[in-house]
Protein backbone atom coordinates (compact mmCIF):
# COMPACT_ATOMS: atom_id res chain seq x y z
CA UNK A 1 0.00 0.00 0.00
CA UNK A 2 1.33 3.44 -0.80
CA UNK A 3 1.63 6.04 1.56
CA UNK A 4 -1.19 8.24 0.06
CA UNK A 5 -3.11 5.14 0.25
CA UNK A 6 -2.06 4.58 3.91
CA UNK A 7 -3.26 7.87 5.03
CA UNK A 8 -6.96 7.49 2.81
CA UNK A 9 -6.89 4.12 4.95
CA UNK A 10 -6.27 5.78 8.77
CA UNK A 11 -8.68 8.73 7.92
CA UNK A 12 -11.49 7.22 6.79
CA UNK A 13 -10.97 3.83 9.04
CA UNK A 14 -10.77 6.50 11.59
CA UNK A 15 -13.85 8.08 10.72
CA UNK A 16 -15.72 5.06 10.71
CA UNK A 17 -14.57 3.67 13.96
CA UNK A 18 -15.32 7.16 16.17
CA UNK A 19 -19.05 7.53 14.70
CA UNK A 20 -18.44 10.50 12.55
CA UNK A 21 -19.28 8.21 9.27
CA UNK A 22 -22.68 5.95 10.49
CA UNK A 23 -23.93 2.94 8.85
CA UNK A 24 -24.79 3.46 6.09
CA UNK A 25 -23.76 6.58 4.55
CA UNK A 26 -22.15 6.52 1.05
CA UNK A 27 -18.88 6.87 0.48
CA UNK A 28 -17.77 9.64 -2.36
CA UNK A 29 -14.40 9.34 -3.92
CA UNK A 30 -14.23 12.20 -4.58
CA UNK A 31 -15.00 14.47 -1.29
CA UNK A 32 -12.70 11.58 0.83
CA UNK A 33 -9.84 11.92 -1.67
CA UNK A 34 -10.51 15.89 -0.83
CA UNK A 35 -11.04 15.41 3.11
CA UNK A 36 -7.73 13.33 2.83
CA UNK A 37 -5.33 15.27 0.83
CA UNK A 38 -5.02 12.43 -2.00
CA UNK A 39 -6.01 11.49 -5.27
CA UNK A 40 -8.89 8.81 -6.11
CA UNK A 41 -6.78 5.82 -6.75
CA UNK A 42 -5.48 5.93 -3.07
CA UNK A 43 -8.65 6.10 -1.70
CA UNK A 44 -9.96 3.19 -4.07
CA UNK A 45 -7.17 1.39 -2.62
CA UNK A 46 -8.08 2.20 0.70
CA UNK A 47 -11.68 1.58 0.27
CA UNK A 48 -10.68 -1.84 -1.18
CA UNK A 49 -8.79 -2.78 2.18
CA UNK A 50 -11.85 -1.73 4.38
CA UNK A 51 -13.70 -3.72 2.08
CA UNK A 52 -11.44 -6.71 3.09
CA UNK A 53 -11.66 -5.70 7.23
CA UNK A 54 -15.66 -6.13 6.81
CA UNK A 55 -16.23 -2.08 7.49
CA UNK A 56 -17.37 -0.78 4.55
CA UNK A 57 -20.00 -2.93 2.14
CA UNK A 58 -20.29 -2.19 -2.06
CA UNK A 59 -23.19 -1.94 -3.49
CA UNK A 60 -24.20 -3.89 -7.10
CA UNK A 61 -23.79 -0.92 -8.34
CA UNK A 62 -19.88 -0.75 -7.01
CA UNK A 63 -20.80 2.42 -4.61
CA UNK A 64 -18.90 2.02 -1.37
CA UNK A 65 -20.95 2.24 2.10
CA UNK A 66 -20.24 1.71 6.13
CA UNK A 67 -21.24 -1.09 6.75
CA UNK A 68 -24.39 -1.58 8.76
CA UNK A 69 -24.18 -5.18 10.78
CA UNK A 70 -27.42 -7.20 11.78
CA UNK A 71 -28.19 -8.92 14.68
CA UNK A 72 -26.68 -11.77 14.30
CA UNK A 73 -22.95 -10.34 13.10
CA UNK A 74 -23.24 -8.40 16.09
CA UNK A 75 -24.03 -11.18 18.38
CA UNK A 76 -21.45 -13.42 16.60
CA UNK A 77 -18.83 -10.41 17.12
CA UNK A 78 -19.42 -10.67 20.74
CA UNK A 79 -19.43 -14.14 20.88
CA UNK A 80 -15.86 -14.23 18.98
CA UNK A 81 -14.74 -11.20 21.35
CA UNK A 82 -15.42 -12.88 24.55
CA UNK A 83 -13.56 -16.16 23.55
CA UNK A 84 -10.62 -14.51 22.41
CA UNK A 85 -10.70 -12.21 24.56
CA UNK A 86 -11.52 -14.78 27.94
CA UNK A 87 -8.62 -16.44 26.08
CA UNK A 88 -6.21 -13.85 26.67
CA UNK A 89 -7.02 -12.77 30.14
CA UNK A 90 -6.33 -16.19 30.62
CA UNK A 91 -2.83 -16.30 29.19
CA UNK A 92 -2.42 -12.99 30.43
CA UNK A 93 -2.12 -14.39 34.40
CA UNK A 94 1.28 -16.12 34.03
CA UNK A 95 2.42 -13.28 31.48
CA UNK A 96 1.99 -10.26 32.92
CA UNK A 97 4.51 -7.80 34.38
CA UNK A 98 4.38 -5.11 36.83
CA UNK A 99 4.42 -2.27 34.69
CA UNK A 100 1.87 -3.95 32.61
CA UNK A 101 -0.57 -4.27 36.11
CA UNK A 102 0.69 -0.21 36.99
CA UNK A 103 -0.78 0.56 33.32
CA UNK A 104 -4.50 -1.26 33.73
CA UNK A 105 -4.54 0.48 36.90
CA UNK A 106 -4.03 3.65 35.71
CA UNK A 107 -6.21 3.13 32.89
CA UNK A 108 -8.92 1.96 35.15
CA UNK A 109 -8.88 5.12 37.65
CA UNK A 110 -9.09 7.30 34.75
CA UNK A 111 -11.91 5.94 33.61
CA UNK A 112 -13.33 5.99 37.17
CA UNK A 113 -12.46 9.89 36.69
CA UNK A 114 -14.98 9.79 33.43
CA UNK A 115 -17.45 8.07 34.77
CA UNK A 116 -17.64 10.38 38.30
CA UNK A 117 -17.53 13.61 36.23
CA UNK A 118 -20.53 15.57 36.42
CA UNK A 119 -21.64 14.05 33.13
CA UNK A 120 -19.76 11.30 31.78
CA UNK A 121 -17.13 11.67 29.80
CA UNK A 122 -17.56 9.27 27.57
CA UNK A 123 -14.91 9.73 24.84
CA UNK A 124 -12.10 9.50 27.62
CA UNK A 125 -13.95 6.10 29.16
CA UNK A 126 -13.59 5.21 25.23
CA UNK A 127 -10.34 5.43 25.07
CA UNK A 128 -9.17 4.45 28.56
CA UNK A 129 -11.11 1.35 28.21
CA UNK A 130 -9.36 0.82 24.30
CA UNK A 131 -6.14 0.86 26.69
CA UNK A 132 -6.91 -1.42 28.75
CA UNK A 133 -7.76 -3.95 27.08
CA UNK A 134 -4.77 -3.11 24.67
CA UNK A 135 -2.73 -4.09 27.61
CA UNK A 136 -4.34 -7.18 28.34
CA UNK A 137 -4.05 -8.92 24.77
CA UNK A 138 -0.48 -7.54 24.79
CA UNK A 139 0.18 -9.42 28.19
CA UNK A 140 -0.83 -12.14 26.73
CA UNK A 141 2.20 -12.46 24.32
CA UNK A 142 0.51 -13.65 21.24
CA UNK A 143 1.04 -11.64 17.40
CA UNK A 144 -1.53 -14.13 16.52
CA UNK A 145 -4.37 -13.59 19.10
CA UNK A 146 -3.35 -9.80 18.74
CA UNK A 147 -4.32 -10.09 15.14
CA UNK A 148 -7.40 -11.85 15.55
CA UNK A 149 -8.85 -9.21 18.47
CA UNK A 150 -8.00 -6.42 16.10
CA UNK A 151 -10.56 -7.52 13.66
CA UNK A 152 -13.07 -8.17 15.97
CA UNK A 153 -12.78 -5.53 18.91
CA UNK A 154 -12.09 -2.17 16.48
CA UNK A 155 -15.52 -1.80 15.23
CA UNK A 156 -18.18 0.86 15.65
CA UNK A 157 -19.85 -1.68 17.64
CA UNK A 158 -17.79 -0.94 20.62
CA UNK A 159 -18.20 2.78 20.56
CA UNK A 160 -21.94 2.59 19.89
CA UNK A 161 -22.12 0.07 23.04
CA UNK A 162 -20.52 3.05 25.06
CA UNK A 163 -22.82 5.39 24.28
CA UNK A 164 -25.51 3.19 25.64
CA UNK A 165 -24.08 2.87 28.94
CA UNK A 166 -25.98 5.39 31.97
CA UNK A 167 -23.96 5.60 34.83
CA UNK A 168 -24.78 2.72 37.01
CA UNK A 169 -23.20 0.57 33.71
CA UNK A 170 -20.33 2.92 32.98
CA UNK A 171 -19.49 2.00 36.86
CA UNK A 172 -19.90 -1.39 36.66
CA UNK A 173 -17.40 -1.13 33.80
CA UNK A 174 -14.81 -0.28 35.89
CA UNK A 175 -15.80 -2.63 38.63
CA UNK A 176 -14.99 -5.10 36.25
CA UNK A 177 -11.98 -4.28 35.56
CA UNK A 178 -11.04 -3.81 38.90
CA UNK A 179 -11.49 -7.08 39.55
CA UNK A 180 -9.62 -8.38 36.22
CA UNK A 181 -6.60 -6.75 37.63
CA UNK A 182 -7.48 -8.05 41.30
CA UNK A 183 -7.51 -11.74 39.46
CA UNK A 184 -4.01 -11.01 37.61
CA UNK A 185 -2.83 -10.42 40.85
CA UNK A 186 -3.35 -13.53 42.28
CA UNK A 187 -2.76 -15.25 39.09
CA UNK A 188 -5.50 -17.01 38.70
CA UNK A 189 -6.63 -18.07 34.89
CA UNK A 190 -9.91 -19.62 35.64
CA UNK A 191 -10.88 -16.02 37.40
CA UNK A 192 -9.39 -13.47 34.80
CA UNK A 193 -11.28 -15.41 32.21
CA UNK A 194 -14.25 -15.80 33.91
CA UNK A 195 -14.32 -12.00 34.39
CA UNK A 196 -13.73 -10.99 31.05
CA UNK A 197 -16.24 -13.45 29.63
CA UNK A 198 -18.59 -12.12 31.56
CA UNK A 199 -17.62 -8.37 30.90
CA UNK A 200 -17.79 -8.81 26.73
CA UNK A 201 -21.20 -10.83 27.46
CA UNK A 202 -23.02 -8.19 29.38
CA UNK A 203 -21.38 -5.46 27.01
CA UNK A 204 -23.57 -7.41 24.45
CA UNK A 205 -26.84 -7.39 26.51
CA UNK A 206 -26.77 -3.59 26.69
CA UNK A 207 -26.04 -3.21 22.80
CA UNK A 208 -29.18 -5.74 22.29
CA UNK A 209 -31.47 -4.35 24.47
CA UNK A 210 -30.44 -1.03 22.89
CA UNK A 211 -31.64 -1.90 19.83
CA UNK A 212 -34.92 -1.97 20.37
CA UNK A 213 -34.89 1.60 22.23
CA UNK A 214 -34.61 4.87 21.42
CA UNK A 215 -30.65 6.37 21.70
CA UNK A 216 -29.85 7.47 24.96
CA UNK A 217 -28.90 11.20 25.20
CA UNK A 218 -24.77 10.93 25.81
CA UNK A 219 -25.08 13.84 27.87
CA UNK A 220 -27.33 12.60 30.28
CA UNK A 221 -26.09 11.22 33.66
Amino acid sequence: MSKAADRAYHFIRGEILSGAMTPGEQLREEALAEACGVSRTPVREALRKLEAENLIQRSDSQRSFVATLSVDDIAESFALRAMLEGHAAARATDRIKPEQLATLSTHNAAIRDAVSSETPDIAAFIDHNRGFHAVVTDAAGSERLTRLLASIVEQPVVLRTARRYDRAQLERSAAEHEELVVAFRHRDPDWAKAVMISHIRRAFHVYSDALTAPPRDPKTP
